[in-house]
């Protein structure tokens, strides 16, 4: 039993001194470096298996609301609209006017609505 202890202790004696402490150093930056590279590409593959990103369209324009034109204004105002915009829907139906054009509005006075995005 005896020589088996001392056996041991001269085999850790060996080892200890094959490995100074710069070389541990070295060893764990290693096993740091592939730890990490390892943990990158499998994120990287679960991105690659991800579907792919899809807009559904949203429906800008309330239902029941009927569009005659590109651009929209009131007989009463001095700004056109796009229809979808706010400004355009507080329009009272009787006093929409509708325009094909930015220029066929601008012709007849109109000028681009600040809030309405897009003008």
């Amino acid at each position: 039993m005896r020589e088996s202890i001392r056996h041991l202790v001269n085999k850790i004696k060996l080892i200890r001194d094959f490995i100074n402490k710069d070389d541990v150093f070295v060893v764990l930056i290693i096993i740091f470096a592939t730890s990490a590279s390892f943990g990158l590409g499998r994120i990287s593959s679960f991105e690659e298996n991800k579907d792919p990103l899809q807009i559904a369209s949203a429906n800008l324009v309330p239902e029941n609301y009927e569009i005659k034109g590109n651009y929209v204004a009131s007989k009463n105002g001095t700004k056109y609209h796009l229809p979808w915009c706010s400004g355009a829907q507080t329009i009272n139906d009787a006093n929409k006017i509708w325009f094909d054009t930015k220029d066929e509005a601008e012709s007849r006075g109109y000028t681009p609505a600040k809030n309405c995005k897009g003008l």
